[in-house]
């Protein structure tokens, strides 16, 4: 194989999805308004997000790293020989490269709704391990999914890092979850990244840097959609605003308008109240018991649990569960 061949799947279905015009004006004139965190990642959006992880407010990119590199040869161990690794989210960071270099991995299947991000990471990581098979499946893992015919369903070990299983509301996590379930055969490992639940001032202080760059990723949302959709945003007659919403175990992230303001999208009128917001982002945190139930429901079993010493965030290895 060519160091920087990769085998693509194209799995996003040829049907009359929502598009991303339609969505916005759906979340725009609901009560509240919210938007898909989805919309985040543009070019812009994912360079922000970089940012981000750098930030010494930002603690879980780093401590989920640390964890994943104190822990790979017990990882290793469970993923065991010849492992095919998925990874929900196709990227080419530092965690996915420590799996590539500590596991013993054959093949890598790269999945992400994003053509081109994903064309990108994954010729990436093509690149740099020639000697991996490297597989990049253009998939909405949301909504379920199938392994490309090429993917032998022996020995796969799922990567979902990040905590973005937190991005899901419960209920849909547990969904997930058990489309994961759907998806991988019994006795199949799946690990996941899960940030947890902690003193709010920690929490707060991730999502509200000093330098704001939590509040320019947020702000972008508005840029995209002004160049993207045509919407007359004015970032500056909107601020971010970001809180640890105790009842719920999550962070909120919104966008306040600052003024009562009428925009206008395709011919329909979107009206803002002074202080009204859009729900950009919700992420839940669990603690390790919690999370643990909730992946039973959804048929996978705990096999190990690492936790930084601080408490901060916890990475699982879960095995699948035989179905009913």
């Amino acid at each position: 194989m060519n160091a920087a061949e990769i085998h693509f799947h194209n799995q996003l279905p040829e049907d009359h999805s929502p598009t991303m015009a339609e969505e916005v004006l759906t979340g725009f004139t609901s009560k509240p308004k919210y938007c898909s965190p989805k919309y985040f990642y543009d070019q812009q959006g994912s360079a922000l997000f970089e940012k981000i992880c750098e930030l010494p407010e930002y603690y879980p990119t780093r401590t989920e790293e640390a964890i994943l590199t104190r822990a790979m040869p017990e990882i290793a161990a469970l993923a065991g020989e010849d492992a095919t690794l998925v990874e929900f989210g196709s990227g080419a960071s530092r965690k996915v490269r420590l799996l590539l270099e500590s596991m013993s991995v054959q093949r890598y299947l790269g999945i992400d709704i994003s053509r081109e991000f994903l064309l990108e990471s994954t010729r990436r990581l093509a690149a740099d391990y020639p000697w991996l098979e490297v597989h990049a499946a253009c998939a909405d893992f949301t909504r379920g999914i199938a392994l490309p015919e090429a993917i032998d369903p022996q020995r796969l070990v799922g990567f979902f890092p990040g905590s973005s299983i937190g991005n899901f509301t419960p209920d849909a996590a547990e969904g997930f979850l058990d489309s994961l379930h759907r998806l991988l055969p019994p006795g199949s490992g799946l690990l996941i990244g899960v940030d947890l639940v902690k003193d709010h001032q920690t929490l707060e202080a991730a999502y509200n840097d000093a330098d704001g760059i939590t509040a320019a990723f947020n702000l972008n949302l508005l840029d995209r959609f002004q160049r993207e959709l045509g919407i007359a945003f004015r970032r500056e007659l909107f601020r971010h605003r970001a809180f640890f919403n105790a009842e719920k175990s999550r962070i909120e992230m919104h966008l306040d308008s600052r003024i009562a303001q009428v925009l206008h999208l395709n011919g329909h009128t979107i009206r803002f109240r002074e202080g009204e917001s859009i729900h950009t982002e919700n992420s839940y945190k669990y603690s390790v018991p919690g999370f643990q139930r909730l992946a039973a429901r959804a048929g996978f079993a705990s096999r190990k649990v690492w936790m930084d010493e601080h408490g901060l965030f916890s990475v699982h290895y879960l095995t699948a569960s035989p179905g009913e």
